[in-house]
This record gives C-alpha cells, structure tokens and sequence, in this order.
C-alpha cells in the first residue's frame, strides 16, 4: 500500500512573490508614493506585530492555564507518572504549534503551505504507526479508567494471569506457573476483561453427589459444621476493611484508657478533655453501631450471604447437593482446596457416602 502526499510546490510558488516583479513595480513609482507606500507598510506591521506579541503573551497565559489544569486531573486521577509526562509533553507541543502558527497568520505570512505540510506529514505517521497508536490509546485508556491495576489477577484475551506492569503499549501479566505473557493495550481496552480480583468477596462453589437413600439434612449438618470451623468464610460483608481495622484500633484504645473517659453524670467540658469526650462518644456510636446489610453496601450483592446447602439435581447415581460459600477474594483458593479436602475427609464419618456411577442391567433368561 503507497501512500500518496499531495504536492503542494505550486502553493508554495505562488505565495512567493516575484523578486524582480517587485522591484520593477517600486522603482516605476515616484519618491513621494514610494516614502508613503513605505511609511503605511511599516505602521502596519508595527500594529501586526504589536497585536501577534499581545496574541502570543495572551496564548502563552492560556497554554499554561490549560497544562496545570490537565496536570491536576492527572494527579487527582493517580495516573502513571511516565505517561502523564508524556501527554502534558504532547499537549504542550500541540498548543504552542497551534499558537504560533496563529502568530504567523496575524503577521501577514501565508500559513496554508505549512498546515498542508503538516497534515501531510501527520497522515503518513498516523497510517504507519495506527497499530501502536490504537495500543497508545488503549494504554491511556487503562491508566484513565482503571478497569485493572497491578497485583490484580486478570482474564482477557485468551489469557489469565497477575498484572505485573502496566505501561503505555503494553500490559505484562504472570501466568500462575510463573509465564510472562505481554498483551497489547489496544485489545485490552476495546475487548472483555474478566477482573477475578476487583471485589473484595467472591463466592465459591462445590457440587457434592450423595447416594441416594442418605438424609439430606445429615449432610447439611455435616456441612455446616465443617464452614463454621472455617474463620475464612464470612457471613457479613463488611465493604471497606480499612475502616473497620481503624475502628477496632479506635476501640483497643478506648478499652486500653489511652482515651480519658468521663462518668455520664459529669458535665461536657470545653478544651482538650471535651475534644477526647466528644471523640470516644462518637467512637462508641460507630462501635454499637449494627453492621450494614449486604444490599446497603452494595445493591448487586445478596442479603444473605451465609453458607446455603441445596438439592441441585436428581442425577442417575447420586443426590447432587449445590454447596456456597462466600469468603475473601484473597482466600477464594486456600478456601476452596482446604474445603474440597475436608468434605471428602468427614462427610463418610457422618455416614454420607459418595456413590460410584452406576448401571442396572438386566438379563432375559427365556432368550
């Protein structure tokens, strides 16, 4: 594929003048005519040139105005340091070109044949370089929105691993035996991203078989005992950890006497006493305070999230029972193999057994 640029030496010709053309045309005119004309020629471009100074100063204030502003959001959005250099780099360029270009215009230069020059040469890069450009922007996109951060385990494009590095082209993952797998940004920020670490809890699953003719309710109970031996497994979500964690330190103190208390009888104080009285009330509020359901902290979470056992199916050999959890994303796989391990160890002690496929053949002993 050729990629044809437009010639634009005929503009280029024709916005130059003649040398000798007008030096014909000045040397016919009278001293008089040739001083005004020359006068009238300077006081325009002095006022030109006064307003494209005034013009450039005024773009100049605005250009900064626009880069600090673009650098917070930056900052406020904790974008990666290297990247938003880059953008306020480009950002930068593009506006001063624009700026400058405008300058040129109000001095009188002809600014077509650059632009032209200009575009041209932009759509030679940009029809080279579209595939790196997509994943350019796919980076920026990433960094922008956050649908992933490093640390987070991650499924998109056929592969599934721990984000290791996100940079401006490309995305870097670990598979779980330890493969260093490179994605383009570009499919990653267009594609699906299954994100299996971007809630806080997950919820995990087992089917058991039982044989048929064993209680159901046995193996419930038998169940049931085995999650609430399990600290990992939550029946309440409790959706940001960390205020919980500055909670109970806020409690240890109040119970350690780190925070002076006050009997109920006696009166608030001013100062720094009232200040440590006011403080521990409200740490004794949030403390009584009943935990928020599920659905208040977040609608798409269920209001019980306790450890359910159901029939799921009738199948040809066994009771297939439908076992749910629900624990930390960080425990999801210590739970499930620990779990798997211990029903298969004490179910058969709670006299539940697990059935081996089976077949009944029948035999015609009159054929």
């Amino acid at each position: 594929m050729f990629l044809q640029i437009p010639d634009i030496t005929p503009a280029l010709t024709d916005s130059i003048p003649s040398v000798r053309e007008e030096v014909s045309m000045l040397s016919s005119l009278p001293v008089d005519d040739l001083i005004q004309r020359l006068v009238n020629s300077v006081v325009s471009f002095a006022i030109n040139l006064g307003i494209a100074i005034l013009v450039f100063y005024l773009g100049k204030f605005i250009i900064g105005k626009i880069y600090r502003f673009i650098s917070n959001i930056f900052v406020h959005r904790n974008l990666d340091r290297s990247l938003a250099t880059f953008v306020l780099s480009m950002v930068r360029i593009v506006l001063y070109f624009i700026l400058i270009v405008t300058v040129i215009g109000i001095l009188g230069v002809e600014t077509s044949s650059f632009i032209a020059i200009f575009a041209s040469a932009g759509v030679a890069i940009g029809m080279a370089l579209s595939g790196t450009l997509q994943n350019f922007a796919g980076g920026v996109l990433i960094l922008l929105l956050k649908p992933y951060k490093i640390g987070d385990y991650i499924e998109a494009q056929g592969y599934a691993g721990t984000v290791r590095e996100i940079q401006i082209f490309h995305t870097i993952i670990s598979t779980g035996d330890n493969k260093i797998i490179i994605i383009p940004n570009g499919g990653l920020s267009t594609g699906s991203i299954n994100n299996w670490s971007k809630e806080e809890y997950r919820r995990i699953e087992w089917t058991v078989g039982i044989s048929y003719g064993d209680s159901v309710e046995a193996a419930r109970e038998a169940l049931m005992k085995i999650f609430a031996s399990d600290n990992r497994i939550v029946t309440k979500f409790i959706d940001d950890h960390r205020a919980a964690l500055a909670l109970k330190a806020e409690n240890d103190k109040i119970e350690a006497g780190e925070i002076p208390t006050e009997t109920p009888e006696a009166p608030a104080r001013r100062g720094l006493f009232g200040f440590l009285q006011r403080r521990r009330e409200k740490a004794l509020e949030k403390a009584n305070a009943p935990l928020p359901t599920p659905s208040q902290i977040l609608n798409s979470k269920p209001a019980d999230c306790s450890p359910a056992v159901r029939v799921a199916e009738l199948a040809d050999s066994s009771v297939n029972l439908k076992v749910t959890v629900w624990a930390r994303t960080s425990d999801y796989w210590d739970v499930f193999f620990s779990i798997n391990e211990r029903i298969y160890n004490e179910l058969p002690a709670a006299g539940i057994n697990f059935p081996f496929p089976q077949m009944d053949v029948h035999i015609n002993h009159n054929s």
